[in-house]
């Protein structure tokens, strides 16, 4: 009592043609322009910005020219790894003045984000040289490499971060 598939049958036979047909259509799609035009989107997208976002020039950042890009006021939110400046204001709850993270703006992140810390003994003062991190272990870089990953991925990369003597 098995069941066999016979292409004679006629329900068999209507399906196989309507999946040829259907291949066919992917596969060589029409020519022709449609006769009317959708009107499904008469009314615009709705995901479309009210506005464009102002323009992001790539540019160099010292310690004490990054520190004006807190986020206080509003502003624009930027934080830097490893000398990748990001521009983090899409993230204003972590790293806004109240947030969780706020610290870090307008500053090195670097060894707070290998250590996993997030306190401020992990910042350097914006008037001392950069830090070379020197003294971090392999996995600690590996952790700021994953979160420069992860920054990359998530938010505009918009400048670097050079020695306060040479902008």
């Amino acid at each position: 009592m098995g069941l066999t598939l016979e292409l004679g049958t006629p329900v068999n036979t209507a399906l196989m043609l309507y999946i040829l047909y259907s291949v066919q259509r992917i596969i060589f799609p029409p020519l022709t322009k449609p006769a009317s035009i959708p009107t499904e989107f008469k009314a615009g997208y709705s995901w479309m910005p009210k506005s464009h976002p102002p323009s992001v020039l790539f540019k160099t950042y010292t310690p004490k020219t990054l520190e004006k890009y807190d986020g206080k006021d509003d502003g624009r939110i930027l934080l830097a790894i490893n000398g990748t400046v990001f521009d983090v204001t899409a993230g204003k709850n972590f790293y806004g003045p109240n947030g969780m993270y706020g610290n870090f703006a307008g500053r090195d992140a670097s060894r707070g984000m290998a250590k996993q810390s997030f306190d401020t003994e992990m910042l350097t003062p914006i008037d001392q040289p950069l830090d070379k991190l020197d003294d971090l272990k392999a996995d600690e870089i590996e952790n700021m490499k994953g979160w420069i990953e992860h920054f990359s991925n998530k938010y505009i990369i918009c400048g670097k971060l050079v020695e306060n003597d040479q902008a």
